[in-house]
């Protein structure tokens, strides 16, 4: 505890990062504030059906990354998804269309270039996703909450303000990145789904408490099970697989360069949470067609606690976990990029065996990598089944919730690291520095993990 005061002292003793966690803190409670401003036209009061009807599937999974702001009608009821999709988007292309993956090797100018694409493209996304909500607020039961005497200007004024809305929180998270404190985008995703924890565990204690459920013995059990699944994730996410690498020696007249000893990290789950996204999405979709998701079958899509459910979403998670490791994943690349920098693995050759051994590896390590993964991502229904838990309270102990809490938390930490360490102060880990994530456009959602020309 005496260790831990000293370098809270320390952080906040160095100007610069004192002056970024304090410009992070403010940019998160405007955003925090603007969660709670209703659109025009809409009566607060009458929003019950919207909540409701917002508490599972995709719809709930928005809403808690944009801390309950969809629920609430708010100015922000989109958050920074529009600019997650887009960016998605753009990242596929680069490594689907060869002009795109041209243009992002190009530097810094090609990124930036990316960047304004991805920004127009956000635009369009914005106006389209705040249409469809404008449908969903008219549907029969939200529909009561538009006040009649705005109903001929709602449409317009509600696209112009949730699309102004998206681009605003777009702003706050890259000013978050240029001059607070970790990413911006990730900062956000993380504090909106923080923000529905007091209210779930509030759910929770009532359930338990008043109701007499177990009380606080319960209550104990549930917090030191959800300690140990954060301790698994925590695992999970910085788990590598580390092929050794040497690299040969160079004489430069009386200079020696080269013949160091380093590796490869191979992470487990180089996917991140990208695959549980897209089984999300993919099971969200034949709900649109139950009509008001009344079928029976339903059930095998949305309800978490079904055991059909468990094994549809499970199969879906491992299958894009190969997928989406097998598009951001280019073995040929590192191999090429090896022997460039006069690198090689010990026992075999460079080139294309290089590739191949790299490659048996990573197909190795991605089946117990998405094996966990879609347990941690069915793990909220199990515990909700196993302990009668509240559903909101449930979702911290798995699935995109908490994957993505736990890699933002490492990659922050990482960074207050960096500047404890440059300035000769004890870092915030006594056994070793912390492991971070390297940064996708994405950053919130998944991982890129070997960037041409780095080694760990």
């Amino acid at each position: 505890m005496k260790k831990f005061i000293t370098t809270i002292k320390n952080i906040w003793s160095i100007e610069e990062l004192r002056n970024k966690i304090t410009y992070t803190l403010i940019l998160i409670f405007i955003y925090r504030l603007g969660s709670f401003i209703v659109l025009p036209g809409i009566d607060p009061n009458k929003l019950s059906s919207l909540a409701d009807s917002s508490k599972s599937g995709m719809l709930g999974l928005l809403d808690t990354f944009v801390g309950g702001a969809f629920s609430k009608a708010s100015i922000f009821a989109l958050g920074i998804m529009p600019y997650i999709s887009a960016s998605i988007f753009m990242q596929l292309m680069t490594i689907l269309v060869p002009q795109m993956a041209k243009i992002q090797k190009e530097g810094e100018s090609g990124r930036k270039k990316i960047n304004q694409w991805t920004r127009y493209l956000t635009v369009i996304v914005t106006a389209f996703q705040a249409a469809a909500y404008i449908g969903y607020l008219k549907s029969p039961g939200n529909a009561e909450a538009i006040i009649p005497t705005f109903s001929a200007y709602f449409w317009a004024s509600t696209v112009i303000i949730l699309t102004v809305g998206t681009l605003f929180v777009m702003w706050l998270g890259e000013k978050i990145t240029d001059k607070g404190l970790g990413n911006g985008t990730s900062i956000i995703i993380m504090i909106g789904i923080l923000a529905r924890l007091p209210q779930s565990f509030g759910q929770e204690w009532a359930a338990r408490i008043t109701r007499g459920a177990g009380g606080i013995l319960m209550i104990l059990i549930e917090i030191l099970l959800l300690v140990a699944v954060i301790l698994g994730v925590v695992l999970l996410v910085q788990g590598t697989r580390k092929v050794p690498v040497n690299y040969a020696k160079q004489i430069v007249g009386n200079r020696q360069f080269g013949g160091a000893r380093n590796f490869l990290p191979l992470k487990v789950n180089a996917s991140g949470v990208m695959p549980i996204i897209f089984a999300q999405a993919i099971l969200f979709l034949p709900t649109l067609f139950s009509f008001g998701g009344t079928a029976s079958w339903t059930k095998y899509f949305t309800d978490h606690t079904n055991l059909g459910y468990m094994i549809v979403y499970s199969v879906a998670v491992i299958a894009f976990t190969f997928l989406y490791t097998a598009l951001i994943f280019n073995p040929k690349q590192m191999a090429d990029e090896l022997k460039r920098n006069n690198g090689f693995i010990p026992g075999v050759k460079p080139g294309q065996p290089t590739a191949d051994y790299i490659g048996t590896i990573m197909d190795r390590i991605t089946l117990p990598g998405a094996l966990l993964l879609a347990f941690v991502g069915i793990l909220p229904g199990i515990i909700q089944i196993l302990f009668g838990m509240q559903q909101g309270f449930a979702t911290f102990f798995g699935g995109t919730s908490l994957l993505i809490n736990v890699a933002v938390i490492l990659d922050t930490l990482q960074q207050v690291e960096t500047q404890l360490l440059m300035r000769q102060y004890d870092g915030l880990m006594s056994s070793g520095r912390i492991q971070g994530r390297q940064q996708g456009v994405s950053a919130g959602f998944q991982y890129i993990p070997y960037p041409a020309g780095v080694l760990k």
